[in-house]
């Protein structure tokens, strides 16, 4: 994949991330995309953080002292993290799922 066709899948994607966290009822974090890091900040100074990594082709995730690589699988249309499996949309829906203590759930774009 090259640089120009890892942006057009890979931008908009964080875009489409904001606004679905920017939708959620009962918001208990704030939501921020800056230079491609979507940063998530919960009322207790916790913070999860995706972002795009260019040189890799990936979409990264820090949460929950966790670590995901997600690469985009274009047969699919989605992000799939290769060690777990995990896909990106449901797997921001779990770890805020569990932050949270409540079901999370996004409107798909």
């Amino acid at each position: 994949m090259t640089e120009a066709e890892y942006e057009a899948v890979a931008n908009p994607e964080l875009v489409a991330l904001v606004r679905a966290l920017d939708a959620l009822d009962g918001t208990d974090f704030e939501a921020e995309l800056a230079s491609d890091i979507l940063t998530v900040e919960f009322e207790d100074g916790a913070r999860y953080v995706l972002n795009s990594h260019r040189a890799a082709r990936q979409i990264w995730m820090a949460a929950e002292l966790n670590a995901w690589h997600f690469d985009w699988v274009a047969a699919q249309g989605r992000w799939i993290a290769s060690k777990s499996g995990d896909e990106l949309w449901s797997a921001l829906e779990g770890v805020l799922s569990r932050k949270l203590k409540r079901p999370v759930r996004f409107e798909r774009r």
